[in-house]
């Protein structure tokens, strides 16, 4: 093989591993914290509305790998939902589903504050059993 064709098909190697890892990024695992505060005369329907909302989203959404709700033993109202998705595409997906947007709605007065925390995997791909 000549230099020339050998150059050839090492630039395109080099091409075809640049396109399978940007491909694969693309498919990286979506997680973050959802921190919320709930005002408490309402908890108790909120915690119907999130429950409802997290058993449909994980029943119905492949993309959707976990939504884990937790309240803080000394403050019930401060609560952290740990969501994992397949990729950004999948949340995506999800926040545009008639469950999720009922959600939001019914939600909406009962929610003091929500912050959204961006987090990166210390073990990418891990499953949860």
């Amino acid at each position: 093989m000549s230099n020339c064709k050998a150059l050839h098909l090492c630039m395109i190697m080099v091409l075809l591993f640049s396109f399978r890892t940007a491909m694969a990024q693309e498919e990286v695992q979506m997680v973050r914290l959802a921190k919320l505060v709930i005002d408490s005369a309402q908890l108790e329907k909120y915690k119907a509305a999130l429950k409802e909302e997290i058993e449909a989203s994980v029943k119905l959404e492949a993309g959707v790998l976990t939504l884990y709700a937790v309240s803080e033993k000394s403050n019930p109202t401060h609560i952290t939902i740990l969501e994992i998705y397949a990729n950004e595409q999948a949340y995506k997906a999800h926040v545009q589903t008639p469950h999720f947007l009922k959600y939001k709605a019914l939600t909406k007065e009962m929610v003091k504050s929500l912050e959204l925390v961006e987090t990166v995997p210390l073990l990418p791909g891990m499953k949860i059993k």
